[in-house]
């Protein structure tokens, strides 16, 4: 979470250029009424109108609204939608306006009929594109991308992408050395080959291969084909709704993110999310997992509004504190949890270490410990006496901090991967339950008084000192302070 949160603090410097499918999305909100008596269909109180940034158009909207900046280059006609967009352009500071103004073309529409919180119908107003707004966009593309970090071409089959146009666009942002994020739609990428990355859905993803794409192996080997077909391109993230997410990229492991419970509203825009938060997360040099990863925290805040959803940088740096408080909370484990843990880590091959005490006041003394402990292991599992356990070895007054507010604070450590908390006066029990692959204390131990030294080596453990920090130690902090 942390780094994911240093990504995402990244943002504002970020400038996206985004090419495509540019429409007015209009929402009609309305109650429903009563049954048509001319047909079954329900007959709609219309309430309000709205309108919004739709397409590419909303790809750039949730570009800025995270932070970043974006030029926005589409298609609009001259008519009353397509002034409706440049006014609503206007307004988005970070945005520049580069849009192909074309007469003779007609502005895409998209109007949604929401209905007690969900999408009753959508009509939809559009055009075939003339052959001019091609080199019209490239040109406006040549003298744009030196000036920007990535390209993210957002297709919607709504005519104004040719495929020569496409394939114009990802040679010149390779020429240029930027990362190319495609939204593809349609039976043949083809025209995406060399391409950073595209973000098919799990529907589009079946379309193009004829493959399954109902579990996780499935999505896999779909996503796996894509890149057999187009050898320049260098990743597939497929986006699967309440599934979450799917990334295969060429010569890594395939990374499944899952996506959070959540109330879904509207998934509309929802894609248009992921590819912004992708985009910007690539224009600060994030690596692709890790840009999934922010991109699917994304997704999970617009499904839970209602019309074409443009998420903000404090929704996401809210929502990761939030998880990162849980991701603490699910450190602290009971013992039978903790063995469940460490059956599953033993069988990725995992190496673990053990440490244990009081840490009544954490200090850089024990900061040095944990951290050279993890450093010696993959996991780190750390025993903490019980309340109890503190006030037989350390006398009246302590501990200074209950348990749980110990253990939370040794959660927290990114060097620490659980907390278990023990009420023996030894961790004896638990060494003997967890068998570590290597037992670390602090260097002022002799290893002959090291509680579990002789069984950790009997199984063919390690036994590592790390060494001290010196003049630190809890009682010596709490005497200062009481004095």
């Amino acid at each position: 979470m942390t780094r994911l949160l240093d990504i995402s603090a990244g943002f504002k410097t970020a400038r996206v250029l985004v090419v495509g499918d540019v429409m007015l999305d209009r929402f009609v909100y309305a109650r429903v009424s009563r049954i048509s008596p001319e047909a079954p269909v329900p007959v709609l109180a219309i309430e309000r109108e709205a309108a919004s940034l739709g397409g590419a158009g909303n790809v750039a909207r949730n570009i800025a609204s995270l932070g970043g900046r974006a030029t926005l280059i589409g298609g609009r006609g001259d008519d009353e939608a397509g002034d409706h967009i440049s006014e609503l352009l206007a307004r988005e500071a970070a945005i520049e306006d580069a849009l192909v103004v074309l007469e003779e073309a007609r502005t895409t529409e998209k109007i949604r009929y929401i209905a007690d919180q969900q999408q009753v119908m959508r009509a939809d107003r559009e055009a075939p594109w003339p052959d001019s707004a091609n080199d019209m966009a490239l040109a406006a593309a040549r003298e744009a991308i030196p000036h920007h970090d990535v390209l993210v071409i957002s297709d919607y089959a709504k005519g104004f992408l040719s495929p020569a146009l496409v394939r114009g666009l990802i040679a010149l942002a390779r020429t240029h050395g930027k990362p190319v994020i495609v939204d593809p739609k349609g039976a043949d990428f083809a025209p995406y080959d060399g391409a950073t990355m595209i973000t098919p859905n799990r529907s589009e993803a079946g379309l193009v291969t004829g493959m399954d794409t109902g579990s996780d192996a499935a999505v896999a080997a779909a996503a796996q084909d894509i890149l057999a077909r187009l050898p320049s391109l260098g990743a597939v993230l497929v986006t699967r709704g309440p599934a979450g997410l799917s990334l295969v990229e060429r010569g890594h492991p395939i990374v499944h993110v899952p996506s959070r419970a959540r109330d879904v509203f509207d998934v509309s825009g929802a894609g248009d999310t992921v590819v912004a938060a992708l985009a910007l997360s690539l224009a600060v040099k994030s690596d692709l997992q890790s840009a999934a990863r922010l991109a699917n925290v994304a997704a999970g805040i617009a499904v839970t509004m209602v019309g074409t959803a443009a998420v903000t940088a404090d929704e996401i740096a809210g929502e990761l504190q939030t998880r990162q408080i849980e991701s603490v909370e699910k450190k602290i484990v009971s013992l039978d949890r903790a063995l469940e843990w460490l059956a599953l880590w033993r069988a990725e091959g995992h190496k673990i270490g053990f440490t244990n005490g009081c840490f009544d006041l954490v200090h850089p003394g024990h900061i040095s410990l944990l951290t050279q402990a993890r450093a010696a292991c993959d996991r780190l599992v750390v025993g903490l006496n019980a309340d109890a356990s503190v006030r037989r070895l350390k006398g009246e007054g302590r501990p200074v901090q209950d348990e749980m507010a110990r253990a939370i604070v040794l959660a927290s450590l990114a060097a620490v991967d659980l907390v278990v908390i023990f009420s023996e006066d030894t961790p004896d029990h638990l060494i003997r339950q967890i068998r570590p692959d290597i037992l670390v204390k602090g260097a002022d131990y002799k290893r002959e008084s090291i509680v579990g030294a002789d069984f950790v080596a009997s199984y063919g453990g390690d036994v590592m000192l790390a060494d001290v920090v010196p003049d630190r130690s809890t009682s010596d902090l709490i005497g200062r302070a009481r004095q």
